[in-house]
């Protein structure tokens, strides 16, 4: 009994396992929660723009330039259409095109950033000095190449921004997977034969991919700016009409000293919604990081 009663409480605890003991550091992480509040707030949005949108996103449903009442909580713009409608329907273009770019650059970028890590040599070296030559040119600067290339339009838009991003991803990896390369395990699996497909796939890249996780969520902040950016610029969707922040707040710049709360009310969401990534994925960061773990 003597015994029992000098046992460490810390070692009578159940093991949690790396992704338990994550969930756990990450919920008692305050900004993280209040990132994952901010995603949970602007994907409901999104998603459920067609239930709780008060009216046609495309529709003149008051006067020009009503300010926010109850009738209208953000007011209206130049043509009489309900601010609020058209934010949560930005939203779904902004949520989609967003996570459609990242998961397009996070398989670009995974496929080629493996490949070099995996097995190097001269296909190592290729892949990272065209790398080398797509990360030397600022993200957004590409993107605008590309969409003025293929034109304007939600898909070339998601594209555009997948080739900006898929270079970061692809050099990530590769530097993880270099790191893995003398790990015990990896040395034991080499050791008794295996093949060098065999170690990339079941042994380097599950431990490679936590790196990608948190890196794909602050890429979605980003991306999400990129999308505003370039609507702002004129190379979002085909259609003016069309609720994307980034081209609604092109129609209010106009109107800065008249009518203020459409450039507060569209900016707002886009600042909401990319503080909320980066928060999470700070706090997936230190979560993840077994240096951090207490």
């Amino acid at each position: 009994m003597l015994r029992a009663a000098m046992v460490d409480p810390q070692l009578a605890r159940p093991q949690r396992g790396l992704w338990g003991d994550a969930a756990r550091r990450l919920r008692r992480n305050r900004p993280a929660m209040v990132g994952l509040f901010c995603i949970v707030l602007f994907a409901a949005a999104a998603i459920l723009a067609p239930l709780i949108a008060p009216y046609d996103p495309y529709a003149m449903n008051g006067s020009s330039l009503d300010a926010p009442s109850l009738t209208h909580l953000f007011g209206t713009d130049l043509l009489g259409r309900d601010i609020f409608s058209r934010v949560l329907y930005g939203a779904q273009i902004s949520l989609f095109v967003g996570v459609g770019a990242v998961a397009i650059a996070l398989v670009i970028g995974g496929a080629l950033g493996a490949i070099a890590g995996g097995f190097g040599g001269r296909v190592d070296g290729v892949i990272m000095r065209t790398t080398d030559v797509f990360l030397s040119i600022p993200s957004i600067l590409l993107a605008i190449g590309i969409v003025t290339a293929l034109g304007r339009g939600m898909p070339q838009l998601t594209l555009a921004i997948a080739v900006s991003y898929a270079p970061t991803f692809a050099r990530l990896l590769r530097g993880s997977l270099l790191a893995l390369r003398e790990a015990d395990y990896v040395v034991a699996a080499r050791t008794i034969g295996a093949s060098r497909l065999r170690i990339l796939v079941r042994h380097m890249l599950p431990n490679a991919l936590t790196p990608l996780i948190v890196q794909a969520t602050l890429v979605l902040a980003t991306a999400i700016i990129d999308i505003a950016g370039l609507g702002f610029l004129g190379l979002g969707p085909v259609d003016p009409r069309t609720p994307e922040w980034g081209t609604m707040l092109v129609d209010a710049r106009r109107f800065m000293q008249t009518a203020p709360y459409i450039v507060v009310f569209v900016g707002g969401a886009i600042v909401i919604s990319a503080i909320g990534f980066n928060l999470l994925g700070d706090g997936l960061r230190e979560s993840l990081d077994p240096k951090l773990k207490r």
